[in-house]
């Protein structure tokens, strides 16, 4: 028992006893070999220690030995040593103290610098001496080798059993493990089936997960959930996450798949961690068998979903990320491109009214200015129009489309109310139960079981409520008179686009089906313009050209409606003109409706007012050379009004007239001519 290696400088000292499983199911299981770890007390006494010297450190049960870290009791067994309190460590073998080379020898150093004795069942071993020392450093290099040999041997087994799609893990909702043919098989319950389904439904029609996740949260619906620790079925509330766990997880498409994380030791804060989880790119899974199990979606359709989900991440500095179709009024977000440097381009919104404008920060660190920036309402309305009439020719097929859709959507919402309701039914049926068969004189029982079944019929009616209330304002059931207003609707596209109850957002997913990307290019010369390049899905280019204007007329009355308004204004009134314009779908600014108001506006902004009886507009120009206002207007390419504000301003002087009751007359000659341009240059910019 090497006895003479101890000393009475040992015996005086402590006597560490250090018990240690790796983890707690083997400290359950393993019974044995911890009663054989405590009965190191006994080997302590035979060599001398008295009871007060003898201590059982124990903090570390159920603690792998692969790192001090996590193990408070090592750390003080090797403080303790080094502060001369400790005689003999022991230990039932070198593996129960450490399983790091690196720990071990840093407690093999401490030892033998304080004369600490390391005795196991057989042996009694001193640091200080070299040969002791020798062995001992070669049983703790083989203790390490023997940890990841272990674990080579399980990851091993594991990896080759799923590899044939035979290992089991938890499944996920919608799916059951199947014992007997060992695959995942369709959950028997219809309920979480139709949820699955319409999530994958949805996020074709929304484009993105957080639009599901609004979408459910409006329909008052919740999401089955399986619990990792209890593998039991949950119904929580839609987050954005939880819809993107179903969207990413590869066994919706009828695939195994594992390895799609790899757990590393990582250091936070300096310190050795026990868990880093990394996950791996699809093409590092270590194992995907496709068409192992029935599927809720196809594989091609998952991975298109895959691509959609990158390319909602909206980074501007990388052409393929585009960003999720958001509520802002931008049609055109996240699918324009520079033409300049090929970056894209970001959407902000300016002053009281919102005006859109798109800007490329390629150049905003290194030259302190933008690359370029284009008022957004005309691009917008020029792209508009190219779109309305790529997909006017498909109307009638799209009435049908639609009208189908609409009703299978409400079918899948009514359905799935209809089963939560039924599984509320069966848990009041079953708290009844449960109720009844209770004694009744056992009140604690009964009690408890009473207001069980109580809570559960409350739940019931609540959601019989709940479902009335979205029925009346979802209208989730299609008359004869609904349905002929979807196919007209669906006909007249125009006016589908222009309603009320079309978002920004979808109409964006709209635009994206047809339209990829979107190039803006300033052209100056020979006058201010923007050329436009449309990259249609199909692959065809369709190239415009669309004035470009300031920031002061990026949202000025289309010409075409001030043309319509100036060939009808003599002769009918405000109302009439504004419902022609409204009729013709032309936009007004903010996209809102004509009326009689807007008109007005338009007409005295323009100079196009009522005439009295028996009056007639001035003439441009007199026999002796003055201009009027409409004559000056006429002659520098300006509205009536912007000459009103120079005369006002002093900036064009008034020859003639004046005030309240007579015309203003202006000369104009070289000079004023000039100056009048530069302040139109001005406005312009």
């Amino acid at each position: 028992m090497n006895r003479e290696k101890l000393q009475a400088c040992h015996l005086e000292r402590l006597a560490v006893i250090y018990p240690r499983q790796s983890t707690l199911k083997q400290l359950h299981d393993h019974k044995e070999s911890t009663a054989r770890q405590y009965a190191l007390q006994e080997r302590a006494r035979e060599f001398g220690w008295a009871e007060n010297k003898i201590i059982v450190v124990e903090d570390d049960m159920g603690q792998s030995g692969a790192s001090s870290d996590w193990r408070p009791g090592f750390r003080r067994i090797a403080e303790d040593a080094a502060h001369g309190r400790v005689g003999a460590i022991f230990a039932l073998e070198v593996s129960r103290l450490a399983r790091s080379s690196a720990d071990w020898h840093k407690l093999l150093e401490l030892c033998a610098l304080a004369d600490v004795a390391i005795i196991d069942e057989q042996a009694v071993y001193n640091p200080c001496d070299y040969n002791d020392r020798l062995l001992l450093g070669l049983k703790g290099t083989m203790s390490e080798a023997e940890l990841y040999w272990m674990r080579l041997r399980l990851e091993g087994g594991r990896l080759s059993k799923a590899r044939r799609g035979e290992l089991s893990f938890c499944s996920p909702a919608g799916y059951d493990w199947d014992s007997a043919s060992l695959r995942f098989r369709f959950t028997a319950d219809d309920a979480i089936r139709k949820a699955i389904m319409l999530v994958f439904e949805r996020f074709r029609v929304e484009g993105s997960a957080y639009g599901v996740a609004r979408y459910f949260g409006r329909m008052k619906m919740m999401l089955p959930s399986r619990d990792i620790s209890t593998r039991e079925i949950t119904w929580i509330s839609v987050r954005q996450g939880s819809v993107l766990r179903i969207l990413r997880n590869p066994i919706y498409a009828g695939a195994y798949v594992f390895g799609k994380k790899e757990e590393r030791m990582g250091l936070v804060d300096g310190k050795l961690r026990r868990r880093k989880i990394k996950k791996l790119p699809q093409e590092e899974w270590k194992c995907v068998i496709h068409d192992r199990h029935p599927a809720y979606i196809t594989w091609d359709e998952y991975m298109a979903n895959q691509k959609k989900i990158y390319e909602n991440r909206a980074h501007h500095f990388y052409g393929e990320q585009r960003g999720a179709a958001r509520e802002g009024r931008a049609l055109l977000q996240g699918i324009i491109l520079c033409g300049k440097c090929g970056r894209r381009m970001q959407v902000r919104y300016q002053g009281k009214s919102h005006r859109i404008q798109y800007y490329c920060m390629a150049n905003k660190f290194s030259a302190g200015s933008l690359c370029s920036d284009v008022a957004g309402d005309a691009i917008d309305r020029a792209v508009e129009e190219k779109f309305l009439a790529a997909v006017i020719p498909a109307q009638i097929e799209l009435a049908f489309a639609v009208t189908q859709e609409t009703e299978s959507q409400l079918e899948d919402i009514e359905r799935q109310w209809q089963l939560k309701k039924e599984r509320l039914t069966y848990e009041a049926n079953l708290a009844a139960r449960r109720y009844k068969a209770t004694d009744p004189d056992n009140r604690v029982v009964a009690r408890t079981l009473e207001r069980e079944w109580e809570e559960k019929l409350q739940e019931l009616e609540q959601a019989e409520r709940e479902h009335q209330t979205v029925r009346k304002k979802e209208r989730l059931v299609l008359t004869e008179c609904d349905r002929d207003k979807i196919l007209a609707a669906a006909k007249n596209l125009r006016s589908v686009w222009r309603g009320k109850t079309t978002t920004y957002a979808e109409r964006k997913n709209l635009i994206r089906a047809l339209i990829r990307d979107i190039s803006l290019t300033p052209v100056d010369v020979p006058r201010r313009m923007t050329q436009i390049k449309i990259w249609w899905q199909t692959g065809a280019v369709t190239e415009l050209m669309v004035e470009r204007k300031s920031k002061f007329t990026a949202q000025a009355t289309s010409e075409s409606a001030v043309k319509i308004i100036e060939n009808l204004y003599s002769t009918k009134d405000d109302a009439y003109i504004a419902d022609k314009l409204n009729k013709k779908c032309i936009a007004r600014k903010n996209d809102k409706p004509w009326d009689s108001q807007a008109v007005r506006v338009v007409r005295y902004t323009h100079g196009f007012n009522h005439l009295r009886t028996g009056r007639r507009r001035a003439k441009h120009q007199r026999s002796d050379g003055l201009y009027s206002k409409h004559g000056v207007a006429a002659r520098l390419g300006v509205s009536p009004g912007v000459v009103n504000a120079w005369a006002i301003s002093g900036i064009l002087p008034t020859a003639e007239g004046g005030g309240t009751t007579k015309a203003r007359w202006f000369k104009l000659d070289e000079q004023i001519i000039s100056l009048l341009e530069k302040e139109k240059l001005k406005r312009l910019r």
